[in-house]
C-alpha cells in the first residue's frame, strides 16, 4: 500500500537541464542544472532558472556553478544543493517524504559516479533510489518495446554526453558513449568567433546562435544573425554578423565525433540486430536532435534510416517516468546496483 506521505519521483539529471516526473502527476518540472553560490557563505542563492538568469552576470562573492560534467557528477556538495531545492519545489506539502527514486545515468559511467548519483539522491530523502541507462530510459521513453528480441537502435545527445545504444530483450547489447554534447557544440561556437572574427562571446550567446542558425548540412536558404560579444583586439563591445555556414564549419568536428561513433556501434551490432536496425532505423533523443540536418546528416553517413523522436528533449525523463509508474513490469531494465 502506498504511503500517502510520500511521493515517488523519476529524475532525468542532466548536464545541461533537469527534468523530474512525479509518480501519477508526469512532468512537474524542467529547469537548468545550474547553481548560484554565494562565496562568502557557500550557500545556494539560486537555482534552475533563476540561476541561469545570473549566470556569467554576476559580481565576485556570487558564482553560478554547474555540478554535473559529461552527464557525471563533478562538484558533489552543490549537486546535492541542486537536487535538494528541485524536490522541495515538487514535494507537495512539507510533511511529504520521498519514497522511491528513479534516476537515469549515461551508461558509460563508472561504478564509482554511479555510486556518487546514489549517494546524492540519498542525501535528498529518497528511501530507495534505483539507477536506469540513459539510452534504455530513452527508447521507453519514444515508445520502443524494448522487451523484444529485437534490435532498437538510439543515439541520445545530451548536453555533456551522446549515448549510443543497440537495445533488446530489456538489456544493452552494443552501448557506445562519447563525452561529447550540447555543451561541447556551444564551446565549439564560442572558440570559432575567438579564431576568425577576435570575437569574445559567453556561453549563453553560443547556445543562442546553435539553436538558431546551427546546422549539420546546408540550409535552404542559409541565414544570418547579428552576435554581440567584446573585440579581442581594441576591448571594447562589438556586433558581428554571422551567417549558418560559419556556425555549421564551427560544429563539423564534433558532428564529426558523434557520426563516428554511431559507426563504431555499427560496426559492434550482431548482423541479426543489425538487420533489425536497417529495418527500423535509428532514432535521435535529447537536446542534440533538434540540431538542423543532423538525421539528414547522419543518413549520409550510415546510409540507413534515420529519425529523430518527437519531443526530443524530454525522452529520457519520459521514459524514467514510465518505468517509476510500472516498477515491476520494468524490473530488468533498471541497474542491478
Amino acid at each position: 500500500m502506498l504511503n500517502p506521505f510520500s511521493v515517488d519521483i523519476a529524475i532525468d539529471l542532466g548536464t545541461a537541464n533537469t527534468l523530474i516526473h512525479v509518480r501519477d502527476k508526469g512532468i512537474v518540472l524542467n529547469e537548468p542544472s545550474i547553481v548560484a553560490m554565494d562565496r562568502r557563505s557557500g550557500k545556494p542563492v539560486a537555482i534552475g532558472q533563476e540561476a541561469l538568469m545570473m549566470h556569467e552576470r554576476t559580481h565576485k562573492d556570487i558564482e553560478t556553478i554547474r555540478p554535473l560534467n559529461d552527464g557525471v557528477i563533478a562538484d558533489f556538495s552543490v549537486a546535492d544543493a541542486l537536487i535538494r531545492g528541485f524536490i522541495k519545489r515538487v514535494k507537495p506539502g512539507f510533511m511529504t517524504s520521498i519514497g522511491r527514486m528513479v534516476i537515469c545515468v549515461p551508461s558509460g559511467i563508472t561504478e564509482v559516479e554511479r555510486r556518487a548519483v546514489k549517494d546524492a539522491a540519498q542525501n535528498a530523502g529518497a528511501r530507495q533510489v534505483m539507477l536506469i541507462d540513459e539510452p534504455m530510459a530513452a527508447a521507453i521513453g519514444i515508445g520502443l518495446h524494448v522487451q523484444e528480441p529485437v534490435g532498437n537502435m538510439i543515439v541520445d545527445i545530451g548536453g555533456g554526453t551522446t549515448e549510443i545504444a543497440v537495445i533488446a530483450l530489456n538489456g544493452i547489447v552494443v552501448d557506445e558513449s562519447i563525452r561529447v554534447g550540447g555543451n561541447e557544440l556551444d564551446e565549439a561556437v564560442m572558440q570559432y568567433f575567438k579564431k576568425h572574427h577576435n570575437l569574445l562571446i559567453g556561453s549563453r550567446t553560443a547556445e543562442r546562435i546553435k539553436c538558431e542558425i546551427g546546422s549539420a548540412q546546408k540550409l535552404e536558404p542559409e541565414l544570418e544573425l547579428s552576435v554581440k560579444g567584446r573585440d579581442l583586439v581594441t576591448g571594447v563591445p562589438k556586433v558581428r554578423v554571422v551567417s549558418s555556414e560559419d556556425v555549421r564549419e564551427a560544429l563539423r568536428p564534433s558532428v564529426n565525433q558523434i557520426a563516428a561513433a554511431v559507426v563504431r556501434a555499427l560496426e559492434r551490432t550482431p548482423p541479426e540486430l543489425g538487420g533489425d536496425v536497417l529495418e527500423r532505423g535509428i532514432m535521435l533523443t535529447g537536446g542534440g536532435a533538434l540540431l538542423k540536418g543532423l538525421d539528414d546528416y547522419l543518413r549520409e553517413r550510415t546510409e540507413l534510416p534515420v529519425f529523430s523522436a518527437d519531443d526530443p528533449l524530454t525522452a529520457v525523463v519520459r521514459g524514467t517516468g514510465s518505468v517509476l509508474e510500472d516498477l515491476d513490469g520494468f524490473m530488468p531494465v533498471l541497474s542491478p546496483n
